[in-house]
């Protein structure tokens, strides 16, 4: 039980000190100072992107994706009025 609650407690320090690195935007100005906001953002991107694919894997290898076919035919088969058409598009002499 203290286990996880150090296990805990480290996680929310890490939670709280972490919004200290985004004052990076806060940078100086010189010639590299451009690439700050970039490179901040390739970062973010490589690591949501990689966290996304981890999440992904671990669904796929839990068994979310399996027998897709069977779980989509479900909602097609429910039969229910058209909300979305208007009257006018309905009209057979406009085509004709």
């Amino acid at each position: 039980m203290s286990r996880r609650l150090g296990i805990l407690v480290v996680l929310i320090v890490a939670a709280f000190a972490m919004p200290a690195t985004a004052f990076a935007h806060d940078q100086p100005e010189t010639n590299q100072s451009r690439w700050v906001m970039a490179d901040w953002m390739l970062d973010t991107f490589f690591i949501f992107s990689g966290l996304a694919l981890v999440a992904f894997i671990a669904a796929w290898k839990a068994g979310a994706f399996h027998d897709l076919d069977s779980h989509a035919s479900i909602p097609l088969l429910v039969e229910e009025e058209d909300y979305y058409t208007p009257e006018w598009a309905l009209d057979e002499e406009e085509w004709a």
